[in-house]
């Protein structure tokens, strides 16, 4: 058992795939010994992750000890309570709203919404768990660094417009940048990418940008047609492992050029060095810094949000159910626009997919 006061607390919000693979890819990867602490709702399925990452750590000699705590995450006192006996280094938010997977398993007039207006039309329903977790974490441990895993590249600007700026996300364009090079490699690769880019777009002119040795590819779409043809679900396996890698770079202090979402409040994904916790962006020579957040600003609207300023702008796809989702909402009003897409969902899910 390690000296649990006196390691660094990583507290991973959340018990679904995703958290998951991430939970299980600390349990062999972490270089120094850490207590893990898994907030969920679920208490069984809390239970499964916290001992299968626990024994995955014993039998990697890995020193990491698990744990686990069941938590109403919209019961604001009992969050409250859980992270501060956590006291967290690191959080990692991993519960929203909104599976990406329900599509595959309970197609509906909602699903195929979202299928064909973006995903962004889903944004409060991520935004919204993530926001009651940092308004906490705020108070009871202010220098906390927190992580997203749910829908990064457009919540995390979104975040950050409200007054709550997340160090980076998780997944997106970690998985793609991984899948190409692997991470040893993240040196040689810089890459501009967003979530919508885990698929091939719709226009060729919109693809993600790839620069390998200081030279910028123009056959991304082969460097990219393996990653595309796995299942979606098992490249979870591959974004929780770079997570993993990330967050003992976090918990470390140590450097690691990598790739991640949302970085610094910004919209999409870049590539960044880490170090001493924090996060620079590590963009190719030519490329500056204004011109990166433009360009992913445009694919975000590809796939389904726009943010200027602190207003957000969903598809016009939701005017029919919800007009004034259509019409714009600041960031400030995210639970509000939550509990009406709430409403729409719930009135889409009773129809079939057209």
């Amino acid at each position: 058992m390690v000296n649990s006061t006196t390691i660094p607390r990583v507290v991973v919000v959340g018990s679904g795939a995703f958290a998951r693979s991430v939970l299980y890819s600390i349990a062999t990867e972490f270089t120094v010994p850490a207590r893990v602490i898994i907030l969920a709702r679920n208490a069984d399925k809390a239970a499964e992750v916290a001992y299968v990452a626990a024994a995955r750590a014993a039998v990697s000699a890995c020193p990491v000890e698990f744990d686990h705590r069941v938590v109403d995450l919209a019961d604001g006192a009992a969050m409250t309570a859980a992270l501060e006996e956590s006291a967290p280094d690191v959080l990692v938010q991993c519960a929203s709203y909104q599976s990406p997977w329900e599509r595959i398993g309970a197609p509906s007039a909602w699903t195929e919404l979202l299928r064909t207006a973006g995903f962004g039309i889903a944004l409060p329903l991520q935004a919204v768990p993530l926001l009651d977790v940092v308004e906490t974490i705020r108070k009871v441990a202010p220098d906390c660094l927190v992580v997203n895993g749910c829908f990064p590249d457009a919540v995390n600007p979104v975040l950050a417009a409200a007054g709550y700026p997340i160090l980076c996300g998780i997944g997106n364009i970690s998985t793609i940048s991984a899948a190409i090079l692997g991470q040893s490699h993240q040196k040689r690769l810089h890459l501009l990418a967003h979530h919508l880019h885990l698929h091939a777009p719709e226009d060729a002119a919109n693809e993600a940008r790839i620069w390998l040795d200081g030279t910028e590819q123009d056959q991304v779409a082969t460097l990219l047609a393996g990653m595309r043809a796995i299942d979606r679900a098992e490249l979870n396996g591959i974004g929780g492992h770079a997570a993993a890698g990330l967050l003992d770079a976090l918990v470390t202090g140590a450097t690691l050029d990598t790739h991640v979402p949302g970085p610094l409040g910004l919209p999409g994904g870049y590539p960044v060095r880490v170090r001493d916790r924090r996060i620079e962006l590590r963009l190719p020579d030519g490329l500056d810094a204004m011109t990166a957040v433009a360009w992913n600003q445009r694919m975000s609207v590809l796939d389904g949000v726009e943010l200027d300023g602190d207003r957000i702008r969903l598809p016009a796809a939701i005017k029919e159910h919800a007009p004034e989702l259509a019409e714009g909402f600041p960031a400030a009003a995210l639970r509000q626009a939550c509990a009406r897409l709430l409403d729409v969902r719930e009135a889409l899910r009773a129809g079939p997919p057209p």
